[in-house]
């Protein structure tokens, strides 16, 4: 479906100037205001609920690239890109899994977990790079002023960049913190063949230093952090395909692991879409969980947002969210109110913990779904959701990202974690007798 007047722009969040959405800017150039992008909503309201549910459900089983889980939506996300300048690796559609036992555990009626981690390159920020790549391609095509992508990343946002970016033909320069990634992130946009510079600081100073590159318009290079809009356009996907997944139906909660805070504003922005078009009657409430080692959104929370303190975040294992001055905080804010939301923490003992005992259910969780899950008990413990009440968690990366945490946890060699559940290989003779009789001991 394309009709002219579903159209998108660029809108400052601060003082609501309008830019065309072919510009190449990160912040307004009124007042440095954050950008969204904002589509034509009285078009998008003017076709029917039902006429947009056929239409989302239909190209589920439709041709490529539309049978993506971002692009079958691409009215909703970027009407003006060209279907030849779509770059998709068949992202979204990841699977809804019921959690019957846990939820049983905490008297919900039903709790699912959304594993955004089975993606191309393993994480929920494939859903939007597929979106920002595209754009920049088509951009390309009239603008010879960009030469390259590039982020600051704590492991997932680089995988997904170079990986999407490699797939368009456009070079990528990627920033590092220099040993607080995995060795699974790290090799993955080597491999794509980006640049990678691993930089002597944190996230937040990698962060810093890709903004003042970017902002040099004599250099080319694009931002691809979360600070860019397009990334949002297509990570909001996931809610929505959250509710398509329950049939149009949405859950009481949905609780996220909190980084840089695209994430959840992202989430809530779905939310908006769904309930302006009268596919769902109320948005959803939302929780966003923070290690207690980089918790700046947590501490705002706790005063009412009335200020907010970046802080000096701590060496976590829930690494991709190690971030103590996430740019994102303003709209994670507006989320959060929109949603009528909370913020929640996790020490490392208890995701570590978390992490091995859902484990145990058949899960392979990685350390920041780990987060949200904390997040979960101690919210039903708080009695913020209610018995009976139903939950979706965002797991947002692949665990296979984490071995050696899962491997240091269960040879209890994680620190400030006493390992509750570690389960160690048993080293036997080959004597049919004797490991025998350790299977009855362990099967008593």
């Amino acid at each position: 479906m394309y009709h002219k007047n579903l159209q998108a722009h660029l809108e400052c969040m601060e003082c609501h100037t309008k830019y065309d959405i072919t510009e190449v800017i990160f912040r307004c150039p009124k007042c440095n205001g954050l950008l969204d992008v904002r589509h034509n909503l009285e078009a998008i309201k003017k076709i029917p609920a039902n006429q947009w549910k056929e239409l989302f459900d239909q190209r589920l089983l439709t041709e490529f690239p539309f049978s993506s889980g971002v692009w079958g939506k691409k009215e909703w996300v970027l009407p003006q890109l060209k279907k030849e300048n779509i770059v998709s690796m068949g992202e979204g559609h990841t699977p809804l899994i019921p959690l019957p036992k846990y939820a049983k555990e905490l008297h919900l009626s039903e709790l699912w977990i959304k594993q955004c981690g089975v993606s191309h390159t393993g994480s929920f920020k494939d859903l939007g790079m597929t979106v920002l790549v595209s754009h920049v391609k088509q951009l390309m095509e009239t603008n010879n002023s960009i030469k390259a992508i590039s982020c600051a990343s704590t492991g997932d946002t680089s995988a997904a960049l170079a990986a999407y970016a490699a797939y368009a033909n456009i070079p990528v320069i990627i920033f590092l913190p220099q040993n607080k990634i995995s060795l699974a992130q790290l090799i993955q946009p080597i491999s794509n063949g980006a640049i990678v510079l691993s930089l002597e600081t944190d996230f937040d100073g990698c962060m810093q230093i890709v903004q003042e590159i970017t902002s040099d318009k004599e250099m080319g290079i694009y931002l691809a952090n979360s600070m860019n809009p397009l990334r949002i356009e297509g990570q909001k996907t996931v809610g929505i395909e959250v509710i398509q997944q329950l049939r149009w139906n949405s859950p009481d909660w949905f609780i996220i692991p909190g980084g840089n805070l695209g994430n959840v504003s992202a989430l809530v922005e779905g939310f908006v879409l769904l309930k302006e078009t009268g596919i769902i009657d109320s948005i959803p409430r939302v929780a966003v969980a923070q290690s207690s080692k980089a918790n700046p959104l947590y501490k705002s929370f706790l005063n009412q947002f009335k200020t907010f303190e970046p802080v000096k975040a701590q060496t976590t294992l829930a690494s991709a969210i190690q971030i103590g001055n996430p740019v994102s905080f303003k709209r994670a804010k507006r989320a959060l109110e929109i949603s009528r939301g909370v913020v929640e923490e996790a020490t490392e003992d208890e995701l570590a913990n978390m992490a091995a005992y859902l484990d145990r259910m058949g899960m392979f969780l990685d350390p920041h779904t780990a987060v949200a899950m904390v997040a979960l008990q101690k919210l039903k413990n708080k009695d913020i959701i209610k018995n009976n009440e139903s939950v979706v968690i965002i797991s947002t990366a692949h665990g296979l990202k984490f071995t050696e945490f899962k491997v240091n946890y269960h040879k209890n060699q994680l620190n400030e974690v006493q390992a509750k559940y570690a389960n160690s290989p048993i080293i036997l003779p080959p004597d049919s007798e004797k490991i025998k009789e350790i299977i009855r001991q362990k099967l008593l």
